[in-house]
């Protein structure tokens, strides 16, 4: 027979030892932050329906949380708020002592060097359900909603969260927020803006979990059109011109291509938003013996790095960091 010449590219995945020397993507808990759900009230801790292992904690049961994040290794979070009461503008969003407020204080307090991330919006708090002001005609209004979330900014960064994450997509809001952190006394502060935020379906699981469904209407006018490739380049180009000093993209899964785009073309931090729907789906199955929950978690994580994501908020991560102690 004659001789065949070819490249042999199993040689370096023969073992082990070898597939570890040339691996080119690795995930480490340092890329992790944990998405916590704060509410009011006492000795709440509630299991969302939707996302197995994900919970609602009162202020009194959220140490016990913060500490076991601690213990893990996982070095930053970020807060989402459920408030008592909710009006048309949001007002608890920047009241001094509402509840996200409270919970980046307790937090601090309890472990300094946690790095504690603000979710920066007004969904969660408006009794429409909408991330931004709301006309009597039911439209969403860009720019008198800027002034509010500054405010929401500025009063988080007061009580000592370390970043500000603003996911509300209103024009300008990075430039908002920028300077009224800044007139309040905190350049310091960092902005990692969501930046790139698609109008998806697989945001469904976090509406239970944060109680912030629109009451009419859907985001589709303010969120981007999940078609659309170019606009995000356009959307994070004018996040880093006002000043964002990380990008998100969210959410991930169906958008590494996304992910890449944003990578290639600026020098930010790029943060994969892993949402509340992709996290469903992996429970769901992993509930019916249908995959292997580990492995599926860890391939679709490295994924995100791989096509670019520096940091990945997931719901999966305390899950992910036991599983690296393992490795």
């Amino acid at each position: 027979m004659k001789e065949l010449f070819f490249q042999r590219h199993r040689r370096l995945r023969k073992t082990a030892g070898i597939r570890a020397m040339v691996k080119e993507t690795y995930l480490h808990k340092e890329d992790l932050i944990y998405p916590i759900f704060v509410a009011e009230g006492e000795n709440i801790k509630n299991e969302v329906a939707s996302m197995p292992g994900v919970y609602q904690f009162s202020l009194d049961r959220l140490g016990e949380e913060v500490d076991e994040v601690v213990d893990l290794g996982i070095p930053s979070v970020i807060l989402f708020g459920l408030p008592k009461e909710k009006d048309a503008v949001g007002t608890q969003a920047f009241h001094d002592h509402g509840i996200v407020q409270e919970g980046i204080r307790l937090i601090k307090d309890r472990h300094p060097h946690l790095v504690v991330i603000a979710d920066t919006c007004l969904c969660e708090y408006t009794d429409h359900g909408h991330c931004g002001v709301v006309d009597a005609n039911e439209q969403i209004l860009n720019d008198p909603s800027l002034d509010l979330l500054a405010k929401t900014a500025v009063s988080q960064a007061q009580a000592g969260a370390d970043i500000i994450a603003p996911s509300n997509m209103m024009d300008g809001f990075v430039t908002a927020i920028r300077q009224g952190l800044d007139e309040a006394g905190f350049a310091d502060v960092p902005i990692m803006s969501y930046a790139v935020k698609y109008a998806s379906a697989y945001y469904g699981p976090f509406r239970d979990a944060a109680d912030g469904a629109p009451k009419f209407g859907d985001r589709k006018t303010y969120q981007m059109d999940y078609a659309n490739r170019m606009e995000a380049i356009r959307e994070a180009a004018s996040d880093v011109e006002e000043g964002a000093d990380f990008l998100i993209v969210k959410p991930a899964l169906a958008y590494l291509d996304i992910i890449r785009d944003v990578k290639n073309n600026f020098a930010t931090p790029i943060v994969a938003y892993n949402v509340s729907g992709e996290y469903a789906m992996v429970k769901a199955a992993a509930a019916n013996g249908w995959i292997n929950e580990k492995e599926i978690v860890l391939e679709s994580l490295t994924g995100m790095k791989r096509a670019g994501a520096d940091i990945i908020l997931t719901y999966h991560a305390k899950d992910v960091a036991r599983w690296l102690e393992e490795k």
